[in-house]
């Protein structure tokens, strides 16, 4: 199995991996083809592909911020069963990134994600595929390290239409274990940073934003 960055639209690995994503994700997750290009092209943001025999079987999207010396898992995708793509991509990834924290001179603080939490909301299908079961993912996630931040969390459709997204937890995996919150400031940053390509922001999210600032940190639940 070999583990490939794309940094194209033009390239057929990503016209495969875009495809996965359709099948894969709600259409309010699911970027458009072509407002990719930028996107990809953007150093910062690393997209990888598993390709199995010459198919593309499973995809992850990260990106490391060196500013707050942080990383976000932007989405993970296992195309088939029986292959351990789940661990093949997150040990690729993890490599990945504390190489790029050592490269900036320091150990990775943490890395956030958006989890689907199927207790909210139970109509995912996720293409049929039985290891993206929600559940399944959440307990993975959960083993990886990842907790919940401890608010009522939801994004902006990336329809870009000013919907709020729920049914999603913002969650955090620190690197050192004995962290047990972080600061609220951080999140603020990073969520504004994350969210800034989508200009129709809803008016939950505003209000979200406002209620983490009004706090100095925030707490990591189980999840």
């Amino acid at each position: 199995m070999d583990y490939i960055r794309i940094t194209s639209i033009e390239d057929p690995l990503f016209t495969s991996m875009h495809k996965l994503l359709g099948e894969v994700f709600p259409p309010e997750e699911v970027l458009e083809f072509e407002l990719w290009k930028e996107p990809i092209e953007d150093p910062s943001i690393r997209v990888f592909v598993a390709v199995h025999e010459g198919e593309v079987v499973g995809a992850t999207e990260y990106r490391y911020y060196p500013q707050w010396n942080i990383a976000m898992t932007d989405f993970t995708i296992i195309g088939q069963p029986g292959l351990s793509l789940g661990r093949f991509l997150a040990k690729n990834r993890e490599q990945d990134l504390h190489q790029l924290a050592k490269d900036n001179g320091k150990v990775l603080f943490g890395m956030f994600a958006e989890i689907y939490n199927p207790y909210f909301k139970e109509d995912f299908d996720f293409g049929g595929i039985k290891p993206m079961n929600p559940y399944v993912r959440r307990e993975v996630l959960s083993h990886l390290g990842y907790q919940r931040l401890d608010f009522p969390y939801l994004h902006p459709s990336w329809k870009n239409d000013g919907e709020a997204v729920k049914g999603l937890d913002l969650c955090f995996m620190p690197t050192d274990e004995n962290v047990k919150e972080i600061p609220a400031s951080l999140i603020v940053d990073f969520l504004k940073d994350y969210y800034k390509v989508l200009p129709n922001k809803p008016k939950a999210w505003l209000q979200m934003i406002e209620y983490i600032e009004s706090y100095e940190n925030i707490k990591l639940m189980p999840l």
